[in-house]
């Protein structure tokens, strides 16, 4: 089955979607030189710097006194110190000293080593790859007027309970709210403001009217170098990057305020932790600053609409991606320790990510790709398959999977409404479009698609979780999110498209299965029935 994608691949902007492969490349190695000698405490010798400025990532094993003799060591390699995160053991480091990684992984107190990307340290680009399709003056009008005849019947928002009975404007074209029943959830509660959900993506509008009422700004952040960057207003998007994390975060804290969108969880508080380039690249050191800064910020849950570029997989028996992968996984369980509920967007390839192997024909995308097999047990798409963070997969207005919607028995956590094309899986009146509505920069509204747009749903389930339950543990909030999902069996026969194929195979019973994992997220038991 052919089916629409974008280079972010965790959301599609259907069905106009971007499809961009690429596939399989080699980081500069170069030989080892005398730095090996000078990194390991020898004597000093002339080090190698002329070749690409790259990025990388140290892991260090030991306390405090052993980080900063690898900080040495790093130096003496030709490496420049960009930032080290003691609490849990990394060092970002920049270095165009081919040989760097292989030097500083014979360091003593280095536990793995790895370059973030495979291609020079690029100047500041704006590249956005496909657009959200608008929302119309027409599809406004209609959805206004039944909103207005819903609030008369109404008798319009219960003001200062924490509850309401108003719709928002648009909140008629939403039908993925009462899809998990989040409009009835609005009314026992619109969530707690002790409660911060941080959406690490490409940037928020905290500007724009549906998200500024609970836009939380000692939360925010610009992590892109892997250094915090806490200047004012550093966490937006520029008017040319992508919309992507905006709809986010209007997705999961959308305000209920007479305005446009109504979120998951309206009455909670939502932060922007930019972690992507301007070209839309989300690299290792970015995420890792994400998730320390959001464990060290109070922050209670974190959606994570991305993979961490350039790799889609990231093998754990290759030297460089390992050291990427136990870099992010060092920072979310560290985050998790905190208290902090971490959820990843599962991935809009249709893979089955429990299958033996899987053709990626798209990695590293940031330099000469090509296509390579890989076991998905052991070549792991980074935050998604990393232990304790929920993985969410993507439903549409038929709570079917959509169609791009990547899978998995034992991968898949919960499913939420993340939309699909809306020949596909077209929803009730007056919603017009199978994909989901959300907030734009600059005060607009629009439409987009993918696991990017499930992933955000389940953030703002679990963002209810925390509201009802303030005083529960990261384990206990995952463990009700599953727990209180709704049961959705496996279809007899999934041809989403309706040619005679089999698009997809589902495995697994009723209560769990590797389409929808515990089931679809649950609004209303969130915050009791």
């Amino acid at each position: 089955m052919a089916h629409l994608g974008s280079r972010r691949r965790r959301v599609l902007a259907l069905p106009v979607g971007l499809a961009l492969t690429v596939s399989l490349g080699f980081l500069p190695t170069g030989t080892a030189t005398a730095a090996d000698s000078a990194a390991a405490g020898g004597p000093s010798a002339p080090v190698v710097t002329d070749g690409p400025k790259l990025s990388y990532v140290v892991n260090t094993r030991g306390g405090r006194s052993t980080t900063r003799s690898v900080e040495k060591a790093i130096g003496k390699a030709g490496g420049t110190v960009v930032t080290t995160y003691d609490r849990i053991g990394v060092i970002v480091v920049t270095s165009q000293n081919p040989a760097f990684a292989t030097t500083v992984r014979k360091v003593r107190g280095v536990d793995s080593a790895g370059a973030t990307r495979t291609a020079p340290l690029p100047s500041q680009s704006t590249t956005d790859l496909g657009a959200p399709q608008q929302v119309t003056a027409e599809e406004i009008a209609a959805a206004t007027a039944k909103a207005e005849r819903a609030n008369k019947r109404a008798g319009g928002a219960a003001g200062g309970s924490g509850k309401a009975l108003a719709q928002d404007p648009l909140e008629p074209l939403q039908w993925d709210l009462p899809a998990i029943k989040a409009d009835k959830a609005h009314e026992k509660t619109l969530g707690s403001r002790n409660v911060t959900v941080a959406v690490i993506d490409t940037g928020v509008d905290d500007t724009h009217p549906d998200i500024a009422p609970n836009f939380d700004r000692a939360a925010s952040v610009n992590c892109v170098s892997g250094k915090p960057d806490t200047a004012d207003g550093a966490w937006r998007p520029t008017s040319e990057e992508s919309p992507h994390g905006t709809h986010v975060a209007g997705e999961i804290a959308g305000a209920k305020n007479g305005v446009g969108i109504t979120g998951v969880a309206p009455g909670v508080k939502v932060a922007g932790i930019k972690a992507s380039t301007p070209a839309g690249y989300f690299f290792t050191e970015a995420v890792v600053c994400s998730f320390v800064w959001a464990a060290e910020h109070g922050v209670d849950v974190t959606n994570n609409s991305y993979y961490t570029d350039p790799w889609y997989f990231n093998c754990t028996t290759d030297p460089d991606q390992k050291a990427l992968v136990d870099a992010i996984t060092r920072a979310t369980r560290y985050a998790e320790n905190k208290g902090t509920v971490n959820v990843a967007a599962a991935g809009n390839e249709n893979y089955d990510l429990a299958a033996d192997s899987i053709t990626d024909p798209s990695s590293p995308n940031d330099s000469t790709p090509g296509e390579r097999v890989i076991d998905p047990s052991k070549c792991l798409d980074i935050p998604t398959q990393l232990p304790g963070v929920v993985t969410v997969a993507s439903t549409g207005a038929k709570n079917l999977k959509s169609s791009f919607s990547n899978h998995g028995l034992g991968i898949i956590d919960v499913a939420a409404p993340g939309g699909d094309s809306t020949r596909y899986q077209t929803p009730a009146p007056p919603a017009t479009s199978g994909l989901i509505l959300g907030p734009l920069p600059g005060g607009t509204w629009g439409y987009m698609a993918g696991t990017s747009m499930a992933s955000p749903h389940a953030a703002g389930v679990a963002a209810l979780l925390k509201s009802t339950h303030p005083h529960a543990p990261a384990w206990a909030i995952k463990a009700l999110l599953k727990v209180q999902a709704d049961d959705v069996a496996c279809p007899e026969a999934y041809d989403i498209d309706g040619d005679g194929q089999v698009d997809a195979v589902c495995e697994g019973g009723k209560r769990y299965n590797s389409f929808y994992g515990a089931g679809l997220v649950d609004a209303l038991a969130a915050v009791g029935k």
